[in-house]
């Protein structure tokens, strides 16, 4: 039988949560830190330990069943992936900032500007 792959952020905000939510339902594993990859002992599952960037790349492409990851990293890579279930943890907020005596009110008074942004998929969708 073919070992099911979850993968979940080696590092960062979603590692603890994701681990504990794995932990949480039964399931038996340890070294995480230390590894890239590791087996559960009690159920054919294999949890692979990556960058939050990588993980929708690694379920469309099939070498992870199924990812932990948020949704802003999902919409940003443009994977061709289906939400399953929101599990309630890791929240993001993408906030736009400009300076306070700015005259900029709207996406819209930003048309032709440059944006410093690490998001330029989402930010491209939101102006249109």
């Amino acid at each position: 039988m073919k070992n099911l792959k979850i993968a979940i952020q080696k590092s960062g905000r979603l590692n603890e949560k994701s681990v504990q939510l794995l932990k949480n339902c039964g399931l038996d594993f340890e070294n995480y830190k230390s590894s890239l990859i590791t087996s559960v002992a009690n159920f054919p599952l294999e949890i692979l330990f990556l960058r939050d960037d990588d993980i929708p790349g690694y379920v469309e492409q099939g070498i992870a069943d199924l990812g932990i990851v948020g949704e802003n990293v999902i919409d940003e890579s443009e994977a061709q992936v289906s939400y399953v279930k929101r599990l309630g943890f890791g929240k993001c907020t993408l906030k736009l900032a400009v300076p306070k005596d700015s005259k900029i009110e709207d996406l819209k008074d930003l048309n032709g500007k440059a944006i410093a942004t690490s998001y330029p998929v989402i930010l491209k969708k939101l102006s249109g």
